[in-house]
């Protein structure tokens, strides 16, 4: 039997480009916005802010993965629209802007061309003629439609909220923004502080931003990451009045019933109570820690594993169901935005309180029965049982206990049911330059009024310093001529805060859909056949803010008649991370990203995609191994010295003849595995699969023409250039994107032997492979006969045989 070795060299550097070229001479990709025989797909990837870095591996994962898809899709018959964009607006062009006095815009500008230089190198097949960017003005206009729509709604209000100010970078930061009271761009101080702020009503749709989770293709763990944001509870709302003033507190608790064991309460650092119930013995020490406090995240403020600390206002409030005075302490670990700013604190059931009251010597009671074993005084009980210790309620279990002191603090006066959320309203706006305006002005009796329709876009005016002014105003408000406006005949200013990066990014998946649109953000027909996204593939760093965002706004365009789903995104993947080879995240201060621009330089794209979707199940980390990469080169390599003789015509051992029984049935169990993995997102063994099959075709004397090109046309997907090349030198005219994917025959699937292991005491000693149809007697006298399991039955007596059919054999002996 020979075999196949004789060949010329594959040259990706020469190919690569070549089909790059070709397919955007001829825009493969651009799609129609109608097909009235295929069904429609659309492939999504969480586009990118287009920093000076550029692209690292990470992204290229990600991008692949979802190209991948949509090149499937092509082949199995599908419409497909996968496009790509930038989300550039955000602090970071900012910055580099006051560093060096480029314009945003130009930064901005130099940043994409590179980054589409790189895609492009990768061989994506994004259809570029639906590019967007969300600082371009005719995108931005629609933005601020959408808000437009939103304030029309009453989803948008002005509000003095607490926030995360950054002196040195002029901004209010998002919390994920803030590491250990610091800034993660810059590692500037941040502190909180009261800024005048626009909010957007997220909370009204939190029930059904919950509901809606259920019908969605996502991953168990970000629905639940999802759903612990938004933090339904159910439980009361219950009055405290302090113990030697008319002032009063409401606390929220998802457990009533515990009452009784309530031996202190605890309000946040910045609830407005704070200042008038603190003792002057107390003043100084409650304000230290107020300022220590403004100087964490909300995320470091609640974290579990830090030290519970708080300090006592040296006020007692009254507990409502037995009139004992409980002291009140601030602690930095309750947050004005969850609940009501206040909590009771029960330590003998919970394990935080239990913490805190021992810090701080205050009395531990015990209210539930259970853990008897335990003392309530070293450890908290935090099961079930029936209440004790609680007057009227003594005897009952949780659920009618909750229910009788519920109606008694609704009959008392003293509280009621509710329900409460830890989902707050979005605060939606930043004092930065490079966001969007808003269309917004106020006039001189401070009355809010919105820009018409027929204005926008607003565009950013041109100014030469971006830092705020030093009044602590937004740098748009030294832009006098643009400020100052007149509405309905009376002077008035323009809103000097900007937009949040969020803003672009929670609707842009529309705007492929209609891109070049003036009269609207989108064509309803075209919207109602390509909504919603059939495939979202991102990071999980996304899986809150930017998918609930998302989904809100979504949300309010549906309820407004815009749009015809009620969620956006259908099914949703994150991709795992890639690692530096030192196993930790890619940074270029750790010294360990990976430009793909070398890896392509070195090895050509299509060993990198193969790479990338062979290191791994798509969701999972991954470490980067650049070593790891020959082992998908020599694949490439070796399906072109299948295919191509060494005078570049088509390999002689490639002909009509029918493929060998046994390499015929291979063939057809690779096409139906790669079938279902790539249907599946399971890349890494779908090209196991192929390279099995690879392996299997170099051993035939001759392979049959189809079959060679069902090989071809699989790997197309994953490594694109060289399956166009391929084609075209097997007689092919054109692209090979748009041809028919390989069925397979089942009945050529069903598998005539198998492998099963064989034990000797329980311990694996060896393995067998034998036809299905072999009877116990035979598998167990074959069994016998396999070299490394006859040493260990020599001189042995067989006590037992134990034969499962198919799964294993196992030999008991003495």
């Amino acid at each position: 039997m020979s075999k196949i070795t004789n060949t010329i060299d594959y040259n990706p550097k020469e190919i690569e480009p070549k089909w790059q070229k070709f397919w955007q001479d001829h825009e493969t990709f651009h799609v129609k916005d109608f097909s009235p025989t295929k069904p429609k797909y659309f492939a999504l990837d969480m586009f990118p802010y287009p920093s000076g870095d550029g692209l690292h591996v990470g992204h290229v994962e990600n991008y692949t993965a979802t190209d991948i898809m949509a090149r499937y899709k092509r082949l199995r018959g599908f419409n497909v629209l996968y496009p790509m964009g930038w989300d550039a607006f955000g602090l970071p062009a900012e910055q580099h802007a006051i560093k060096t006095g480029e314009h945003p815009s130009v930064a901005t500008a130099k940043n994409i061309a590179h980054f589409k230089k790189q895609m492009l190198a990768i061989g994506l097949s994004h259809d570029w003629s639906r590019e967007i960017n969300t600082t371009d003005p005719k995108y931005f206009k629609w933005t601020q439609w959408i808000f437009r729509k939103l304030y029309e709604k009453g989803l948008a209000y002005e509000s003095n909220e607490p926030v995360n100010w950054c002196p040195a970078l002029g901004t209010v930061l998002a919390n994920e923004e803030v590491i250990d009271g610091k800034s993660e761009r810059g590692d500037h101080p941040v502190f909180k502080k009261p800024m005048r702020q626009w909010v957007l009503k997220i909370t009204e749709y939190a029930d059904r931003l919950l509901e809606d989770l259920d019908d969605l293709d996502w991953g168990d763990h970000v629905k639940e990451m999802q759903r612990n944001w938004i933090g339904k509870s159910f439980g009361a709302n219950v009055d405290f009045k302090m113990a030697d003033s008319d002032e009063k507190f409401t606390v929220f608790t998802t457990r009533p019933d515990t009452l009784f064991g309530a031996t202190f309460c605890v309000v946040a650092p910045e609830h407005k109570l704070v200042k008038k119930i603190t003792t002057k013995e107390q003043s100084n020490s409650v304000s230290k820690y107020i300022e220590d406090c403004s100087k964490k995240s909300d995320m470091d403020r609640t974290s579990l594993n830090k030290d519970k600390s708080g300090v006592f206002t040296g006020a007692y409030a009254v507990n409502p169901v037995n009139q004992e005075k409980v002291p009140v302490y601030i602690a930095d670990y309750v947050l004005i935005s969850y609940g009501t700013g206040a909590i009771m604190a029960v330590p003998g059931h919970d394990e935080r309180d239990h913490e805190f009251a021992k810090k701080y010597s205050i009395a531990i009671k015990r209210v539930l029965t259970g853990g008897d074993e335990e003392d309530i005084n070293v450890q908290a009980h935090t099961g079930d049982g029936e209440l004790v210790n609680s007057d009227f309620l003594n005897g009952l279990n949780k659920v009618d206990a909750i229910e009788k002191i519920s109606g008694w603090l609704e009959k008392e006066n003293l509280g009621k049911k509710t329900i409460s959320f830890k989902l707050r309203d979005w605060l939606f706006s930043r004092q930065r330059f490079w966001g969007e305006p808003f269309p917004l002005a106020h006039d001189e009796d401070g009355n809010i009024h919105l820009i018409d329709e027929s204005e926008l876009p607003i565009e950013l005016p041109v100014i030469d310093d971006y830092l705020p002014t030093e009044d602590g105003d937004p740098p748009l408000a030294r832009a006098k001529d643009w400020l100052n406006v007149e509405v309905n005949g009376k002077p008035a200013k323009r809103e000097t805060n900007t937009m949040p990066q969020w803003a672009g990014s929670c609707w842009y998946y529309l705007r492929y859909i209609d891109p070049h649109n003036e009269s609207a953000f989108c064509d309803p027909e075209k919207e109602n056949y390509w909504m919603p996204v059939d495939l979202y593939i991102g990071g999980l760093e996304h899986a809150v803010l930017h998918l609930l965002y998302s989904r809100f706004w979504h949300k309010v365009m549906y309820d407004c008649g815009l749009v015809s789903t009620k969620e956006p995104f259908k099914k949703l993947v994150n991709q795992g991370m890639i690692l530096g080879d030192n196993n930790e995240k890619m940074s270029k201060s750790r010294g360990n990203v990976v430009n793909p621009d070398d890896v392509i330089e070195s090895f050509g794209a299509d060993s990198m995609r193969l790479y990338e979707m062979f290191m791994g199940p798509l969701e999972a980390a991954k470490p980067w191994q650049t070593n790891g990469i020959s082992g998908s080169h020599r694949f490439v390599k070796r399906m072109w010295r299948l295919v191509v003789a060494d005078d570049g015509s088509v390999n002689p051992k490639i002909n009509d003849l029918p493929n060998a029984e046994a390499f015929d049935k291979v063939v057809h169990r690779t096409i139906k595995k790669v079938t279902e993995d790539t249907e599946n997102l399971a890349f890494n063994t779908a090209i196991a699969s192929m390279m099995e099959c690879l392996n299997a075709a170099y051993k035939q004397d001759h392979i049959n023409r189809s079959t060679v090109e069902s090989l071809i046309i699989m790997l197309a997907p994953y490594a694109p250039h060289l399956s166009e090349e391929l084609w075209e030198r097997m007689g092919h005219k054109g692209t090979i994107s748009f041809v028919t994917w390989p069925e397979y025959n089942p009945d050529k699937c069903v598998e005539d032997e198998v492998t099963m292991p064989v034990q000797v005491n329980g311990k694996m000693r060896g393995s067998l492979i034998i036809a299905k149809s072999a009877n116990k007697d035979e598998v167990l006298a074959a069994a016998k006969a396999v070299e490394s399991v006859v040493r260990h039955l020599e001189g042995k007596t067989i006590r037992k045989e134990i034969f499962v059919p198919g799964k294993i054999i196992n030999f008991v002996v003495g």
